[in-house]
């Protein structure tokens, strides 16, 4: 994305320190643009914990670098140790988003052999560089696989703007590049389709509102800042064409887990025969679940919903309290729409129903993992 002129990841190495790995502070935006180095896999560990960084792939991306990180940090003779010690901290971070402990598994294996520190190092950071670029690319692909049913509905409207309904942020912020729900929105932007993008505001954390809309006025997108509760009504009266949501994890049979309240946009939009897709690279799917139900869901502190925080007049970053003293709030932070809501997958191999046999046709390759082989995910 291009931010101010300057194109950005959300994650980079420091070219001039590899010890460094550079990262957006997202709980600045939209009102500051403010990057943080982490040096440490502790660092990592912190910056997903806190949500500096979120949003499936970058909290995968974060989680490789800090698998990398731990390297450097490792004592001679004790590099499996410290590396399995590392995976156990960074997976702790938060427990619903699959590519986390899908990255760190992966760089773990591929020093899995090295005991020489130089060796591990080397490996240690291609491989964390592979997973970032990876994201960035099969989002990508999500935006040209996407960009086609955009396409259809523009084209059935007579080239009218496609009304796309979005939930939370699963954009550019939330991997590396691109976005997944955001990606056909961007391609078809590209490709010249007029589009307009409602965009749920998404409490407790407001991403919607502070990151979806951010980005969007970035790109130039026309689009409109909505309450969460607002999408239902705008599908009853015909101003919603299609939903594009983004997912944390996702079961082989087609169960989705995102951002609470996107359970109810998929029943709004079923109930009014609005297509509903879910938009994901391969990483997020999770091949050892075939059940909803099973996937963790993270509950935050209830603060998140008691207090806001935003800009004052005078410029200054205030967090305020919106609810009685003494509230007792729970925060759940995901919810899971099952496949049976869901029109289709937006995958970077291409759209699949949401259904086992689908999903096994399109990944062929993972089928040894569903039944709990221990063999390396190379997407």
């Amino acid at each position: 994305m291009i931010v101010n002129g300057t194109h950005y990841r959300t994650i980079w190495p420091n070219p001039d320190d590899r010890g460094s790995i550079e990262i957006i502070d997202q709980r600045q935006l939209p009102h500051r643009f403010a990057t943080v180095s982490l040096r440490r896999a502790a660092d990592c560990h912190a910056a997903i914990r806190d949500m500096l960084v979120r949003g499936a792939g970058l909290i995968g991306a974060t989680a490789a670098y800090g698998m990398y990180l731990a390297v450097r940090e490792a004592s001679s003779g004790r590099v499996q140790e410290d590396i399995k010690g590392a995976s156990e901290l960074l997976k702790s971070a938060r427990p619903t988003a699959r590519n986390l402990a899908w990255a760190a598994d992966r760089v773990a294996a591929a020093v899995a052999d090295c005991e020489d520190l130089s060796t591990a190092e080397e490996k240690a950071f291609a491989a964390a560089n592979l997973i970032a670029d990876e994201d960035a690319r099969f989002c990508n692909l999500i935006g040209e696989h996407g960009k086609g049913l955009i396409k259809a509905i523009s084209e059935k409207k007579g080239g009218r703007p496609v009304n796309i309904l979005t939930h939370c942020n699963a954009g550019w912020l939330a991997f590396v590049d691109y976005g997944s729900a955001t990606a056909p929105i961007y391609a078809a932007r590209d490709d010249g389709i007029a589009l307009h993008v409602w965009v749920d505001e998404t409490r407790p954390w407001n991403q919607g509102a502070k990151l979806t809309s951010w980005e969007l006025l970035q790109e130039g997108i026309d689009h409109s800042l909505i309450t969460d509760n607002a999408g239902g009504h705008l599908m009853q009266n015909g101003e919603v064409d299609m939903v594009i949501v983004g997912t944390d994890r996702a079961t082989y049979t087609g169960d989705v887990a995102n951002k609470i309240g996107t359970y109810l946009k998929a029943l709004a939009a079923h109930d009014n025969d609005i297509p509903f897709y879910v938009a994901l690279p391969s990483s997020t799917f999770d091949w050892q679940l075939s059940r909803g139900s099973d996937i963790p869901i993270e509950i935050r502190s209830g603060d998140e919903i008691t207090t806001i925080t935003g800009v004052t007049k005078n410029g200054t970053m205030e967090t305020i309290s919106i609810a009685p003293v003494g509230t007792i709030a729970v925060n759940y932070s995901f919810d899971v729409t099952p496949a049976r809501l869901v029109t289709a997958l937006i995958t970077e191999r291409g759209i699949v129903a949401a259904t086992e046999a689908a999903i096994g046709r399109m990944f062929p390759d993972k089928a040894g993992l569903k039944r709990g082989t221990a063999r390396e995910e190379s997407s």
